[in-house]
């Protein structure tokens, strides 16, 4: 491996433990800017991509659902995977509560190698890169489950020098740079990639201080088979 690579992968790299998200799922949604973060995304991801009727979508790291129940009504159906079954718990009782017949949740481990069932129209993703340590290798598994031309949209923070989150905790990037996301894109087979500002969070730190940080959306299609 060269040293440019090796730089390359470590890009942002920050030394966390993997967090466990089962002991936070219960209050996860008791924060109103995830709500609205949530919807921003989605409406980006609409005004981006387009949601149809008959596009079957998968949510990686779909959390409470938050994203997944706004995406649910627009499309034929979603399935929402994460490695914290606590997470799913809630979603899952949401699905229940609600009477959906088109949102499914599995279990699933991408960082473990598994790979979803089926083949979707579109991936999203909100919020979860930063927690992921290889990205490079989670793209690829992404593009695997693709059909031809589908797309992946990706949301996460621009490069936050390590303020967004009050603990390392199950943080491996401190944001990204569009550049270098946009490079990992393309070393997992993406092509029409295109970025744009899907939302600001204003989050308050531990001593008090509100700040700003921005949310970038990056999307692109995968290439069609020969």
């Amino acid at each position: 491996m060269t040293s440019e690579k090796r730089n390359f992968d470590s890009v942002n790299a920050v030394n966390g433990e993997k967090r466990n998200f089962d002991t936070a799922a219960a209050t996860w949604d008791d924060k109103t800017r995830r709500l609205k973060l949530a919807n921003d995304v989605s409406r980006a991801i609409c005004e981006t991509i387009g949601l149809s009727p008959e596009m079957d979508v998968l949510d990686f790291g779909c959390g409470t659902g938050l994203l997944t129940l706004q995406i649910q009504p627009l499309v034929r159906s979603i399935t929402g995977i994460d490695s914290s079954q606590g997470m799913l718990t809630v979603l899952e009782e949401k699905i229940r509560t609600q009477g959906l017949t088109n949102v499914t949740v599995r279990n699933i481990d991408l960082e473990q190698g598994m790979v979803p069932e089926g083949h979707y129209n579109l991936v999203v993703s909100s919020m979860t890169l930063h927690h992921i340590r290889d990205v490079r290798r989670v793209l690829e598994i992404l593009a695997q489950v693709l059909k031809p031309s589908g797309a992946l949209a990706i949301a996460d923070l621009d490069s936050d020098n390590g303020k967004f989150h009050d603990t390392p905790e199950g943080v491996f990037h401190n944001g990204f740079d569009r550049c270098t996301m946009k490079k990992y894109f393309e070393a997992a087979g993406f092509t029409q990639i295109r970025n744009r500002t899907a939302a600001i969070v204003d989050k308050e730190s531990p001593s008090g201080e509100v700040r700003p940080f921005t949310v970038f959306l990056m999307t692109g299609r995968k290439k069609n088979e020969e």
